[in-house]
């Protein structure tokens, strides 16, 4: 009696623990790594290619005598170059250097009465001078500070510029561009320093390729010389990026 009461029971746990068993979910052999969403990275170094449109004014004498007057000529045109840079990531906070050179195509005219020091000179009082200036090239080294939001990168820069730029003068109503109105020269030729800042936007297209926005403001240390507004689009590719 005892054995069988024994095998009774024990029949009856094997099928309580069977039933529980089959409640129970089955789990694959191999379970997949749980998915990781990755975050952009914007460390590294960059070479790429900007192309944008620039305009201002500039003081065009003032490339071809040290007077300081009130004229202007307005200017506008293209340009497109190269940049490099270099950046580190830190949290959400990007900063680094960039330097870019640029080829430009920014010219403008204006018609005036030239004067030295707002003065007109005596014996000039019709003397009249057709001024045409041009700004050849156009290069920048800025520092770069952001905030990275995943893909996108808010950011602003400063910096220093150099302005490579020409004027030419035609004189009209009988002086001479050998009098000291004009210190004895037409045209020519100057690098001017100055200064830029500016803010941009980036988007990080793949980890290594990122396209760009951006504006800048250059002025020249002659505060008359010229100002110099810039928007720009970039396409850059990264080293160190994933």
């Amino acid at each position: 009696m005892n054995k069988v009461i024994s095998a009774a029971i024990a029949s009856l746990v094997a099928t309580c623990i069977s039933a529980k068993a089959a409640d129970m979910p089955i789990e694959p052999a191999n379970q997949p790594a749980p998915f990781v969403a990755q975050v952009y990275n914007w460390t590294g170094f960059y070479i790429g290619a900007n192309g944008g449109y620039g305009w201002g004014s500039q003081d065009p004498l003032n490339l071809l005598t040290n007077r300081f007057d009130a004229f202007s000529a307005p200017f506008s045109g293209g340009m497109f170059g190269g940049t490099i840079g270099a950046q580190i990531q830190s949290g959400h906070v990007v900063m680094g250097v960039e330097a870019d050179l640029d080829w430009a195509n920014v010219s403008g005219s204006a018609t005036v009465v030239p004067t030295i020091g707002g003065i007109r000179p005596a014996g000039c009082g019709a003397c009249v001078a057709s001024l045409t200036t041009k700004i050849n090239d156009i290069s920048t080294g800025r520092f770069r500070v952001g905030y990275a939001l995943d893909n996108w990168l808010l950011y602003a820069t400063a910096g220093l510029a150099i302005l490579g730029a020409n004027a030419n003068v035609v004189t009209v109503g009988g002086f001479a561009c050998t009098t000291a109105l004009l210190s004895a020269v037409c045209s020519g030729t100057d690098y001017r320093l100055g200064a830029t800042a500016g803010a941009g936007v980036e988007y990080g297209i793949t980890p290594n390729i990122s396209a760009r926005f951006e504006y800048l403001y250059i002025t020249a240390v002659s505060l008359e010389l010229s100002h110099l507004n810039q928007v720009r689009a970039g396409l850059n590719f990264r080293f160190g990026g994933g």
